[in-house]
């Protein structure tokens, strides 16, 4: 972890975020993820071993425990603190329960009571609503979205926008400007990764849009398989010009 932590700095990185919050099974079998939180000595080593390594700011992302009758997020934050990490995030869900239930807003206030370093709340952050009351209900400094922004990466500056009180806080992008943003990001996957790669790394994000967009599963499926990026672009160009048609 120190050596990931110095190669990332090296190669421009500004901060280093280690994640001891994914629940996922495959992550957790491997003794990764939000599994860490079940050993605290482990957790202590490798909080120490990376922020030894590394002279940018160290961070730390976490669930609330393993299970309702083990969580012991401020424990860990006291720790996590004490070895000099900068900030600290808080899923409001255990590892046992990954996505299901809801995330305990008020939970995460026993962790922001706990130290002095700012702690961001995360879990069912869809609105600006959902901000405020999270923010409320933990007393966090801040809030971070997640599985939300699938299909709406605009959500987050909308909901930054209405926390601040912006004029215009609040208005979705219209059907023409999302087919825009969809556009963009899709060219940009692929200058980034190349054709064949973007082509497909965007599928997932491409099958978000358009589930937002309430397409039909067979020809968003369709969609997904094409690995043509020209006939994938002309594709969703008629797909949005088809939703302004029935629209009207």
């Amino acid at each position: 972890m120190g050596e990931a932590a110095r190669l990332n700095q090296d190669l421009g990185a500004d901060v280093i975020d280690i994640n001891m919050g994914c629940p996922a099974k495959k992550v957790v079998g491997t003794l990764a993820g939000s599994a860490i939180m079940r050993d605290e000595d482990l957790a202590t080593r490798i909080l120490r071993a990376v922020k030894a390594a590394v002279s940018i700011p160290v961070t730390l992302k976490m669930r609330t425990g393993r299970d309702h009758a083990n969580r012991n997020a401020p424990r860990l934050a006291r720790i996590a603190e004490d070895v000099g990490i900068a900030m600290i995030t808080v899923h409001g869900r255990t590892r046992d329960q990954a996505f299901q239930g809801r995330a305990d807003r008020k939970f995460i206030y026993n962790v922001k009571k706990s130290v002095q370093v700012p702690v961001i709340a995360n879990g069912d952050i869809e609105s600006a609503a959902d901000a405020r009351d999270m923010l409320r209900q933990s007393g966090a400094d801040g809030v971070m979205i997640g599985r939300a922004v699938y299909g709406r990466p605009w959500l987050i500056g909308a909901v930054s926008s209405a926390l601040r009180g912006l004029p215009g806080a609040g208005r979705a992008p219209t059907r023409a400007e999302r087919h825009d943003i969809v556009q963009v990001h899709y060219a940009a996957m692929l200058a980034h990764y190349g054709s064949e790669l973007g082509c497909r790394i965007a599928r997932k994000h491409l099958g978000w849009y358009l589930t937002r967009e309430g397409i039909d599963d067979e020809v968003r499926r369709d969609l997904m398989r094409d690995d043509s990026p020209r006939r994938v672009q002309d594709r969703l160009t008629r797909i949005y010009d088809d939703l302004e048609r029935c629209a009207a």
